[in-house]
């Protein structure tokens, strides 16, 4: 596939819908539950847009669906500008060199057994990139980039602090040199005192590297304050859609000015 030129979205849902068939009903009558309800939705390369919802709102159904992990019911998947029905051979390998994710909890997201070096190098080993010392000199590079010293190269995840392995997972999520990241309540598993940090670390990332990125939490406040743009997810739908500033001053949603009036602080305890 060609490069996509700046003004196409890298990821782009037109009217889709994701749909499982829940417990209960009959055979002739199931239940359904419609996770992803007639969403469009588009993140083009140096914007981060922010989802917000509840739990059960349908914004981790999204998410799945934006990496890959979620075939969507109906409607369509665009991926630079091309429609893709499925990711499979060479489309998932693209897909894969271009979109990233930065999961909830590095303690279950990163091998336990592997060290720090060794988990940064398997995406590279993966993809067959560069030589042996190329990669090493990419791992050095990677654990600069997110603010690490060269000595966590050699341990495993258990014997660094929460904070940190998260910032490791950033550095295994910009391995590849992504368009885009995933970011999945990056900070909800973290102490209070680390979460800025780790925001503040992914908006330099964006800043300095060009990225991409959906940053997806129930907290708005966090939403808030790494967001270009914010989308309010209920009940499988946009249900408001605007800059960060737009949303703050001027929410017109209900459910927007309920998920404001309850989140008081950045920094507060889940």
């Amino acid at each position: 596939m060609n490069q996509a030129q700046p003004s196409t979205p890298v990821l782009e849902l037109r009217d889709l819908e994701v749909h499982h068939r829940a417990r209960g009903g009959s055979l002739f009558r199931p239940t359904i539950v419609k996770a992803v309800d007639g969403v469009d939705f588009s993140v083009r390369r140096g914007e981060t847009v922010g989802i917000v919802g509840e739990s059960g709102s349908g914004k981790s159904t999204l998410a799945n669906v934006l990496v890959g992990l979620q075939e969507p019911t109906a409607g369509t998947f665009l991926f630079r500008g091309r429609a893709v029905k499925r990711l499979d051979g060479r489309a998932r390998r693209e897909f894969g060199r271009t979109v990233s994710v930065v999961f909830q909890d590095p303690a279950t997201a990163l091998n336990p057994r592997m060290t720090i070096q060794d988990i940064l190098l398997d995406p590279l080993v993966v993809h067959g990139i560069g030589t042996e010392a190329a990669r090493l000199a990419r791992v050095k590079e990677l654990l600069s980039l997110v603010g690490l010293p060269q000595s966590a190269a050699e341990v495993t995840p258990s014997n660094v602090s929460g904070g940190q392995r998260q910032r490791v997972a950033i550095a295994r999520a910009l391995a590849l040199e992504p368009e885009i990241i995933i970011a999945d309540e990056p900070t909800s598993a973290l102490d209070v005192s680390v979460r800025a940090q780790v925001l503040n670390l992914l908006n330099d990332l964006k800043r300095q590297l060009g990225l991409g990125m959906v940053f997806i939490s129930h907290d708005i406040q966090t939403v808030r304050y790494v967001s270009d743009r914010i989308c309010v997810v209920y009940k499988g739908r946009i249900v408001e859609e605007g800059s960060a500033a737009e949303v703050f001053d001027s929410a017109t949603n209900d459910y927007t000015r309920k998920l404001l009036g309850a989140a008081p602080s950045l920094l507060h305890a889940s």
